[in-house]
């Protein structure tokens, strides 16, 4: 068997800690994120036009699949979220990790690449990459080829819907507190709550008296689901 070897480029660093919240599509949440390049793909000649491009593919590696690290025994079929987590369909009609080539594709928006002392950061919004996520390339996204309108996306065709998110007197007063000490930035807030929006539970769970928590830009959020809304209880640092 042939084995293609690639260079990891970079390394993303994103408000995601866990695999848990993370919303299942890019684009979904507009957080804000940067790749930092490793040598010698640090260089700015590298991205020397890339400006003039709005969005950016990024192709990455599942580097955080602890299960198929220990089984990597090929699967056929998996099960998708976006079907419940019950119904399994094909490996290859879906967006699974568990696949022969651990590897991701996304589009985001392009910020800015920034000189850092002597790294290059690649500022995006629109990533659904777990922080550390190992980058293999970055290409434009050609608007007139890559955009097709007419595409038909079978279980995946309409946007999840979004739930309104709520905070309880005692989380709303946390909030409050770190963003008066300066511990916390409106943008994250911002974010979170898009996050919450798209309910980050997997789609077999369903119990209303549940306490999730998930870790959210050095924050440990708890919260609960609704019907129709879900409510934060708790907003800790992490380092707390």
């Amino acid at each position: 068997m042939t084995e293609l070897k690639v260079p990891i480029i970079g390394y993303m660093n994103s408000p995601y800690r866990e695999k848990f919240g993370i919303p299942r599509q890019p684009n979904l949440v507009q957080v804000e994120s940067y790749i930092e390049m490793l040598e010698p793909y640090n260089d700015l000649l590298a991205f020397e036009g890339i400006t003039e491009f709005s969005h950016l593919w990024l192709i990455w590696q599942f580097h955080d699949n602890k299960n198929q690290q220990d089984n990597p025994k090929f699967r056929p079929q998996v099960r998708p979220p976006r079907l419940g987590g019950n119904q399994k369909i094909g490996v290859f009609a879906t967006r699974s990790m568990y696949r022969p080539t651990p590897m991701g594709l996304s589009v985001v928006q392009l910020k800015e690449v920034k000189k850092v002392g002597k790294s290059v950061r690649v500022y995006v919004t629109g990533s659904d990459l777990l922080n550390g996520t190992p980058i293999v390339d970055i290409k434009p996204y050609i608007q007139y080829s890559d955009a097709v309108v007419t595409a038909q996306s079978s279980y995946a065709q309409d946007e999840p819907e979004r739930m309104t998110v709520i905070w309880t007197e005692n989380a709303e007063q946390q909030k409050q507190d770190l963003i008066r000490d300066q511990k916390l930035d409106r943008r994250i807030v911002n974010e979170l709550e898009q996050v919450l929006s798209l309910d980050p539970r997997p789609a077999y769970q369903n119990d209303p008296e549940r306490i999730y928590k998930m870790n959210f830009a050095d924050f440990d959020v708890s919260f609960s689901v609704g019907l129709d809304h879900i409510t934060v209880v708790a907003l800790i640092p992490l380092s707390a």
